[in-house]
């Protein structure tokens, strides 16, 4: 058995990523730490919120008080870190709190995690409760910043974030790495592409588009719309997380993608196809500061080393996932 604390657990990755692990069946004990800000909400887990290998504590990652208090309840022994002010829009407006909550709230996490465990920075082999503690931090591959035309990220490319989310989650990246280097905590990281699919936040471009669409309001397209994302549905990277537990190595990172670049205007044509409305909804608006023209993700190393790939088509995932947010707008 396993004691994982999931942070960020009641929102969109998290979620999934939690109910996935319970129906995996395989012993383990899920703890989801949450803050409930407007990005997270129970009604996301309410299909499980009996299980008997479940629970939850509402909390924010910046008490130290309470995290280290969860920890030695608990006795976890896994750590994957959601939690995360993650809205680049958002991080303009209000910088002040990704930095307190990404960053201080990362190394508070870390420093539980080092008391916790046990570790002796001399000895890799001193560990608190049983073998194979874990922490696992969630990142995003904004933090490499924007891509020419051609190219891929790699996990050694040049670390260059655009805005003060992307520059708060990679300070947090460093943070953990350095606590491996320094303290031998098992620290490992994963960079994901962009996600969509069921229960996301519809301040985000994909389930925004939607519910507009639904509803036959504006679509709001920054620019021309000719930024370019590669999308991952959101199983297929609670897959990927999965995989890094079981096989990943302490001090590495892994970049997760979804092998689907397209452009953000593309996207929003296919939801307007799907639903079978009108292009004359689409509205362009000004384009965000500091917005990165393209991202795109090398998983070689994800494929190579743990035999992880996507399965879900872009097409399939982007039907299902409309198909989720319509049966909830027409409740």
């Amino acid at each position: 058995m396993k004691n994982i604390l999931v942070t960020g657990g009641a929102g969109f990755i998290g979620s999934n990523f939690i109910r996935m692990m319970l129906d995996k069946n395989e012993g383990y004990r899920i703890v989801n730490y949450d803050l409930l800000t407007y990005a997270g909400s129970l009604d996301n887990l309410s299909d499980i919120k009996d299980n008997p290998s479940y629970t939850f504590v509402h909390g924010d990652i910046r008490n130290s008080e309470l995290v280290e208090r969860v920890f030695d309840e608990f006795k976890i022994d896994t750590v994957v870190n959601f939690a995360a002010e993650s809205h680049v829009d958002r991080s303009i407006a209000e910088p002040q709190v990704f930095l307190t909550t990404n960053i201080i709230g990362t190394q508070v996490l870390l420093n539980a995690a080092k008391q916790f465990w046990n570790i002796n920075p001399t000895d890799k082999n001193s560990l608190a409760y049983k073998d194979g503690v874990q922490f696992l931090q969630i990142s995003t591959d904004e933090v490499y910043g924007a891509l020419g035309d051609t190219g891929r990220f790699t996990e050694d490319s040049p670390l260059n974030p655009s805005s003060p989310y992307s520059a708060s989650k990679l300070s947090a990246d460093l943070i953990a790495l350095s606590y491996y280097k320094t303290f031998n905590l098992p620290i490992t990281i994963t960079r994901c592409s962009n996600n969509y699919g069921p229960h996301q936040h519809p301040e985000k471009l994909i389930p925004l588009m939607i519910t507009n669409c639904i509803n036959e309001r504006s679509l709001p397209v920054y620019g021309d719309g000719k930024q370019v994302r590669d999308w991952i549905y959101v199983l297929d990277h609670c897959e990927a997380i999965y995989a890094v537990l079981v096989g990943g190595k302490s001090g590495e990172v892994y970049n997760i993608g979804g092998d689907n670049e397209r452009e953000n205007i593309e996207i929003v044509k296919q939801i307007i196809s799907i639903l079978n409305k009108d292009e004359s909804l689409i509205s362009y608006v000004t384009d965000r500061l500091g917005h990165d023209r393209r991202y795109a993700v090398d998983s070689s190393k994800m494929k190579d080393q743990l035999g992880w790939c996507p399965k879900v088509e872009f097409e399939d995932g982007l039907k299902n996932t409309v198909s989720w947010y319509r049966e909830r707008n027409s409740d």
